[in-house]
């Protein structure tokens, strides 16, 4: 799971100690596991919400942020607005406090808190350190990233902390960013700057704007963003340094490398996003997460990107080198000395065969454009995205555009419109016109998205009903059952074992103990075994002598309470005879009337 560059320090091992000498619930519910990661602002262990009943992951925060009152309330405003993005691209928040905790010289220390969605994968910095990734590999993960900021920036939320150890990639290939609103809670208290550069990480995925301390905004993660790809791709951080003040002046004041220097197998189109996203000036830079990943996307694709490579001078910069490109080459020769100019005069005949030819040129241009419209471009290599491949099978989509000689790139993403195996949308949409061999991506529906029945036995109905309402999952019908140990209002079971994924949405029904016992006949059976078999149900015996009733006996004459449901922990009135002797009355008996004498 996520955790924050940097090294552990000796204010987090008292409260890390304290937890793991032995279990530990946080808030009464979550049992805190093994410990699965580490960073100078928190560590990471596995959980399980008891509640629930599910695998959690928790990270606990140094306990030195809790000290800053500014800081306690921003970290709960950000848990908040981060427990409310729902998307299947950002590490859900569930929940988010303070933990009072012993330190190791026995004093107590306010531990901050968060519970998420635990992932398995593995976390982005772990992949890079494998070296260089291949444009689709990157355009992939950086895809996930962009459509996690999109979301994010429309909700207002500005991640500031994007980096590799904040993006993990799943057994399945799907892309999840976390630790939203965490950098804002912390860099909008009043923790100092050594302290804020633990927390916000390295500085090689500052922004220049950071770096300078001014003014956030979604841009800034669209700089982090472009360092995060500019690394998959070449295998380093775009800047290096001595020190974190060293990286983060680079930031600011100079140009990054072009990547394919260091990556030969990259495309001039690959280095124009990169470059354009590494702008310093944040108005020159990508203005959305789509605007960046629709360039991505064109890049994959094999089409141009609306970026462009910087100018020739910055160019001969970058790359090193003063040699004249074909562009400075055409700018040198259009303004060449022309020569003399010619002072012969034409005849006139020249200028209506030149009118000749240049009608007949306008022919000739239409005649071609209504042919190329017809075949879907001049060259043999041209193809055409078709219609109709939006609503149809994955399998349909793809045959289609192999027999068009177009490659099919599968993305999948949950939908709860679109059926299983069936085409959301096609990037580039129908009517474009690719070259042979180019890429349409397809994102096909998984479906509606699922959801895990969480543990509902034993709980209340209230807290069943709320339990249900986190997962996503909605209150089916409610049917009661007598019950013997089960408390009244208290689920017996569900209709959807727990652990079992099922579609968001899902009716579950429950059984609810109604706090009752069903009551047998015992008249005819002998005292002991009517004992026994009330004992069973959880209720008790009042064993009464009744007189005048007979032959003394030990069976049960008379039964206080009728045969049918009763309330558990009821207390039941049982008469044996005891002889004819007329008895006293007892005037504290008011359970039952005595049966008539005999």
């Amino acid at each position: 799971m996520s955790t924050d560059e940097g090294t552990p320090t000796a204010a987090l091992t008292g409260p890390i100690l304290a937890l793991t000498g032995g279990e530990r619930l946080l808030a009464g519910r979550y049992r805190v596991e093994q410990h699965i990661g580490r960073g100078g602002m928190a560590e990471v262990h596995v959980g399980t919400d008891t509640r629930l009943g599910r695998k959690v992951a928790i990270k606990l925060l140094k306990s030195s942020l809790a000290n800053d009152p500014t800081f306690r309330m921003r970290f709960r405003q950000e848990a908040q607005a981060a427990s409310r993005m729902t998307h299947p691209t950002i590490v859900r928040v569930f929940d988010a406090g303070e933990e009072t905790v012993l330190e190791s010289g026995g004093g107590e220390a306010q531990l901050p808190f968060i519970v998420m969605e635990f992932v398995d994968g593995k976390l982005l910095k772990d992949l890079i350190k494998d070296g260089p990734m291949t444009a689709q590999e990157a355009g992939h993960i950086v895809g996930g990233i962009l459509t996690a900021l999109e979301y994010s920036h429309r909700a207002g939320v500005v991640h500031r902390d994007i980096k590799p150890g904040n993006v993990m990639v799943t057994r399945s290939g799907q892309i999840k960013v976390m630790d939203f609103g965490i950098a804002r809670a912390i860099s909008d208290s009043s923790a100092t700057v050594a302290q804020t550069s633990v927390i916000l990480g390295t500085a090689q995925y500052f922004s220049p704007e950071q770096a300078k301390g001014e003014t956030v905004d979604l841009r800034s993660d669209l700089y982090s963003t472009g360092v995060v790809l500019f690394e998959m791709l070449t295998g380093r951080a775009p800047f290096r340094g001595d020190s974190p003040i060293a990286v983060a002046y680079q930031h600011v004041s100079e140009r990054p490398e072009v990547p394919s220097r260091l990556n030969p197998a990259l495309t001039e189109a690959m280095d124009a996003v990169v470059l354009r996203s590494l702008e310093k000036d944040k108005a020159r830079r990508y203005q959305s997460a789509e605007e960046f990943r629709d360039d991505v996307d064109a890049v994959l694709a094999g089409r141009t990107p609306t970026a462009r490579l910087p100018t020739v001078e910055i160019q001969q910069e970058l790359f090193g080198g003063a040699d004249s490109t074909p562009e400075s080459t055409v700018r040198r020769l259009a303004f060449d000395d022309p020569g003399p100019s010619g002072t012969t005069s034409r005849p006139p005949a020249a200028w209506i065969w030149a009118g000749v030819v240049v009608v007949a040129a306008i022919v000739l241009a239409v005649a071609l454009w209504v042919v190329s419209i017809a075949t879907g471009g001049f060259g043999a290599d041209n193809r055409t995205v078709p219609n109709g491949l939006a609503g149809a099978t994955s399998a349909t989509a793809e045959k289609a555009l192999t027999s068009l000689d177009l490659r099919a790139l599968i993305h999948e993403q949950a939908s709860s419109t679109v059926q299983k195996g069936v085409v959301i949308r096609a990037t580039p949409g129908a009517g474009t016109v690719l070259t042979k061999g180019d890429a349409v991506t397809l994102v096909v529906s998984t479906g509606v998205p699922q959801a895990t029945v969480p543990k509902l036995e034993g709980l209340s109905l209230d807290a069943a009903k709320q339990a249900l309402s986190e997962a996503k999952l909605q209150l089916g019908d409610v049917t009661t059952e007598h019950s013997k140990d089960v408390q009244q209002d208290v689920v017996i079971s569900a209709a959807q074992k727990s652990g079992a994924t099922v579609d968001e949405g899902t009716k579950v029904d429950l059984t609810v103990s109604d706090g009752k016992v069903d009551l047998p006949d015992l008249t005819g059976q002998t005292i002991a075994a009517a004992q026994s078999t009330l004992t069973g149900l959880g209720l008790s015996a009042d064993v009464q002598q009744a007189q005048n009733c007979g032959t003394p006996g030990d069976t049960v004459i008379y039964q206080g309470t009728p045969a049918g449901p009763v309330d558990q922990g009821s207390r039941i009135v049982l008469q044996q005879c005891s002889g004819n002797s007329v008895p006293t009355p007892d005037p504290t008996d008011t359970a039952t009337t005595p049966p008539p004498a005999g």
